[in-house]
């Protein structure tokens, strides 16, 4: 199976080399890279292009932000799966690729996911938190659970009969899109019980008390825009779940 890589960066100079290296290395063989940039105005562009054909697809120019440059990867996308690892972040071996369609070709299944670690910002070898995601079981979505989205790979069939990214659900936009994936559609998924993607500490949504009820609100509303109803905690079970990620 052929599978698509998308990267989308807006002046990232500092880390989209090692996130190119990472896809570059990969053992697998039927990669198809594609890298949308927003119109970096950092070097970006210059350390993109000078991987030549190593990149599949090129594209820089303004955008409506991260999920917008995405949903224009999954357009562009011409594999039977597609992977989105953001430019901050790394795959953590060459092959992660290879055990993904593995593991998704054993059991027919539609995604796969895995674990991942969070990384010091500057020094990536110091491992901040572990995100272990554990097998999925039907309704967990009820109880605060969603898989890390860098390690989150669907086939694009299942982008082309559920839609893509909404750009009016900021941070959540990820957790809506498998919400609707997995517990609204119910697509057949494979855990990798492994760290698949390296990512540096950085986020938003949760680095704030006014951040933490935005995101929920957003989350709220990518229960209620799927005509879906959570359970009166699960909406605050899902920050509390990312204690365990100290541990």
């Amino acid at each position: 199976m052929k599978v698509s890589i998308l990267t989308v960066v807006f002046n990232g100079v500092q880390t989209i080399r090692q996130c190119i290296e990472s896809v570059k290395d990969q053992d697998y063989p039927l990669i198809e890279y594609i890298v949308i940039d927003g119109n970096s105005k950092d070097g970006t562009q210059a350390v993109v292009q000078s991987y030549g054909d190593k990149i599949s697809r090129f594209i820089s120019e303004p955008d409506a932000g991260i999920y917008d440059a995405m949903n224009k990867g999954i357009q562009l996308a011409t594999g039977d799966i597609i992977g989105i690892l953001n430019a901050d972040d790394f795959y953590a071996n060459r092959t992660v690729i290879s055990e993904m369609v593995a593991a998704m070709s054993a059991g027919h299944f539609q995604g796969c996911y895995g674990d991942l670690e969070y990384v010091d910002s500057v020094d990536e070898t110091v491992i901040k938190r572990k995100w272990i995601s554990g097998s999925y079981k039907k309704g967990a979505f009820l109880n605060g659970w969603m898989p890390p989205h860098p390690t989150f790979f669907v086939k694009k069939e299942v982008y082309e009969q559920f839609g893509k990214f909404r750009l009016d659900l900021g941070s959540a936009a990820d957790y809506e899109l498998m919400l609707r994936f997995i517990h609204k559609a119910g697509i057949k998924i494979a855990y990798l019980p492994k760290v698949l993607v390296k990512m540096r500490i950085g986020g938003v949504s949760n680095s704030t008390l006014a951040n933490r009820i935005a995101a929920n609100r957003n989350d709220l509303k990518a229960w209620k825009t799927n005509n879906l109803t959570p359970r009166f905690y699960t909406l605050w079970l899902k920050p509390l779940r990312k204690i365990f990620q100290f541990i």
